[in-house]
């Protein structure tokens, strides 16, 4: 009797599991697809690049060997080669501070309005994605060249003599960055911001808190995850930028995107661009474990 009743459990117990790992393999099948996507179109080409970047290509025949020398890193060492990636950081970090200085006010005061004046504000925050991305960067052009309104009107406020000779050079580039990826910035804190309830800041008051401390000990540990997450999202895109520094730069002023393309389409020197994107890649992976530890300190805070 005891034997035939465990006999009946087991059975059930088994037919219990038979729907659960069905949807298990289900979940799997699911995942197939993407994971397919993410082995052909990143994995396998970010493969190929580390062994170009190892091999040696003749600039007379274009032949390539694959000899599996370091040289080609070496070469990034030259004066040249090094001042670009420092500049590409420099931008890069200057692009991410001042988004961060001009998003965060500008988000925090979207997440306080009422619902109808948030999805309107968010949706002036979108609008200029509605636009070509080469289109808003050659709209700059206009805007900072000799003769645009901003050059003509610093003449006319007597800020300037001359002219402001602003165009192709770095703040340019700066300038450009800024305007094409505040909105990245913006919508992370506010999705962070707008989880911080109104309670929660009367609650501080209450108890004393001034508005700076208020600020400084509530609203901003709370805002951490999404800031952290908005300067990954720019500072990832600022570092690579190649088509606003080969606007707005004239290519005066390059960046680490602008010498791999060039070492890609006009030199046709695939080892050594191979090289340069794969330590671009290495800066970036310590920027993004640097990005990941202050995030999950944030959220511990917080």
């Amino acid at each position: 009797m005891v034997e035939g009743l465990g006999r009946i459990q087991v059975g059930l117990t088994s037919r219990e599991r038979l729907p659960s790992e069905r949807g298990s393999l289900a979940r799997h099948l699911l995942l197939l697809p993407s994971l397919l996507w993410f082995v052909a179109f990143f994995l396998v080409p970010l493969v190929l690049v580390a062994v170009h970047s190892l091999g040696q290509v003749s600039l007379v025949t274009f032949q390539m060997r694959f000899g599996w020398t370091l040289q080609n890193y070496r070469d990034i060492g030259d004066p040249l080669y090094l001042h670009t990636l420092v500049r590409s950081l420099v931008l890069a970090v200057s692009t991410t501070l001042l988004c961060a200085l001009i998003g965060f006010p500008l988000a925090y005061f979207a997440s306080r309005q009422p619902e109808r004046w948030q999805r309107l504000l968010l949706l002036l925050v979108i609008v200029p994605f509605w636009t070509s991305f080469v289109v808003r960067t050659y709209s700059l052009v206009y805007l900072l060249q000799n003769g645009g309104p901003i050059d003509a009107f610093a003449r006319r406020l007597g800020l300037v003599s001359k002219h402001l000779d602003f165009l192709y050079t770095p703040g340019s580039i700066g300038v450009g960055m800024v305007y094409s990826y505040l909105p990245l910035m913006i919508l992370p804190i506010y999705v962070a911001l707008d989880r911080v309830g109104r309670s929660v800041l009367e609650a501080a008051s209450d108890m004393g808190a001034s508005s700076a401390s208020t600020f400084r000990r509530v609203v901003l540990p709370l805002a951490m995850p999404g800031l952290v997450a908005g300067a990954t999202i720019v500072g990832i895109s600022a570092t690579g930028e190649y088509v606003i520094p080969e606007i707005l730069g004239g290519g005066k002023t390059l960046m680490l995107g602008n010498i791999v393309a060039d070492q890609f389409l006009n030199v046709g020197n695939y080892p050594f661009g191979s090289a340069i994107a794969m330590a671009l890649l290495g800066v970036l992976a310590i920027a993004l474990v640097g990005a990941g530890r202050a995030r999950r300190s944030g959220e511990a805070t917080a």
